[in-house]
């Protein structure tokens, strides 16, 4: 049986107050055992306050970037052992505004999930469509060619034992559009497939999560399907009330 995983992203948003306040809130909501694992994601200034923040609770703390690179001369990055330094224990990767903002391809995507394998920290791996390929039916293509980077090379395979997947329809991030559960369904299931044609057991424990305007209204319809193992959240996440209601709608 998989264990539900909500995970918030909070972007590039926050200020130190209204840190605490969210991480009080959502500690407080969430409280002790809690059906799904919870793992909040703040912007790299606030890791270390929220890490305290967060003593005593079982929420997780996890990163929205890492350079696939080791600590030295590179300006602007964070390494995978000053995330560990500061208590991470997940790191969001491939994120569909990564991808297309700042020019991040499979295979450095796939470096990443490597890297971050190498150092014990959990990636968490975005893939996911964009409007046009949806309409010219190319979704499974895209995902699988995400998907396959690692899935056709030895270290990928083994970095994949300890991914969470996150499936993200680009066209329904902060569109206010949303897969039907139907369609959410269909993606993961194929996600799971595609695993499965090289390792079985891997496609039977890795938790698949959607990403694509979770809000507290439509989280148990999607987290009723059977291959969708909770969620990546962005705004919602952001909202106590929302983010503590996708957290209790993860059975």
């Amino acid at each position: 049986m998989r264990k539900p995983l909500v995970a918030g992203n909070w972007k590039m948003n926050g200020s130190r107050e209204s840190a605490q306040a969210l991480v009080a809130g959502i500690k407080e909501g969430v409280g002790s055992g809690a059906t799904a694992d919870v793992v909040i994601c703040p912007p790299f200034v606030y890791l270390s306050e929220v890490k305290s923040l967060l003593s005593g609770s079982e929420i997780a703390l996890g990163a929205q970037n890492v350079s696939h690179r080791g600590n030295g001369a590179y300006t602007g990055e964070i390494s995978t052992s000053m995330l560990l330094d500061v208590g991470c224990e997940y790191v969001i990767l491939g994120h569909s505004e990564r991808r297309a903002l700042y020019g991040e391809d499979d295979a450095l995507v796939a470096e990443k999930v490597i890297a971050l394998n190498a150092a014990g920290l959990k990636p968490i791996l975005c893939v996911g469509e964009l409007l046009g390929e949806r309409e010219s039916g190319k979704t499974e293509a895209v995902v699988a060619r995400q998907l396959d980077v690692l899935l056709n090379s030895v270290e990928g395979l083994a970095a994949l034992q300890n991914t969470v997947i996150a499936y993200e329809p680009v066209w329904a991030i902060g569109t206010g559009m949303t897969a039907t559960p139907e369609q959410a369904q269909d993606v993961h299931a194929f996600i799971r497939q595609r695993i499965a044609s090289k390792d079985a057991a891997l496609a039977e424990k890795i938790r698949i999560l959607y990403g694509g305007s979770v809000k507290g209204s439509n989280a148990v319809e999607l987290f009723a399907k059977q291959d969708i193992d909770g969620g990546l959240i962005g705004g919602a996440s952001l909202q106590i009330d929302d983010f503590l209601a996708i957290c209790h709608a993860a059975k």
